[in-house]
């Protein structure tokens, strides 16, 4: 029988069940002032995360809870402006930053458990995200 799996509680973003009904599902890691707000995507393969910071201007990507998705679940939508991003690279594909990307946060799957990866750098992505951003 295989040893146990030890989980830094920390670094849980959420189960890959509560990705079932939005296709997508914000978090946020850290205390304080700046603590580093994402969002996780279910993709064809697996999962990706992002600093929930459009790069056209600095807004959240969401203007509702767990609302990253285009109504047909394909693309990435920014609310504010409309820009549409590739949900396996974080490319913009149409909108005011056509090339940009999202920042992207690693992130591994254990069981059924999204988690940060032992190599995401939160006070460097922290600084990336926005500063308020109450509906997550």
């Amino acid at each position: 029988m295989p040893a146990p799996v030890e989980i830094d509680l920390e670094r849980v973003v959420c189960r890959v069940a509560d990705l079932e009904e939005h296709g997508a599902r914000a978090f946020s890691v850290g205390t304080g002032d700046w603590p580093m707000r994402g969002f996780v995507v279910r993709t064809g393969d697996g999962v990706r995360g992002y600093v929930n910071s459009c790069p056209h201007a600095g807004h959240p990507l969401n203007f509702l809870p767990h609302r990253f998705l285009t109504p047909d679940r394909t693309l990435i939508l920014c609310a504010s402006h409309g820009a549409l991003f590739d949900k396996e690279s974080g490319l913009c594909l149409a909108g005011p930053c056509p090339g940009q990307t999202l920042s992207p946060i690693p992130l591994v799957v254990v069981g059924d458990l999204v988690l940060l990866a032992s190599d995401a750098d939160l006070t460097e992505r922290a600084g990336a995200s926005v500063s308020a951003d109450p509906a997550q």
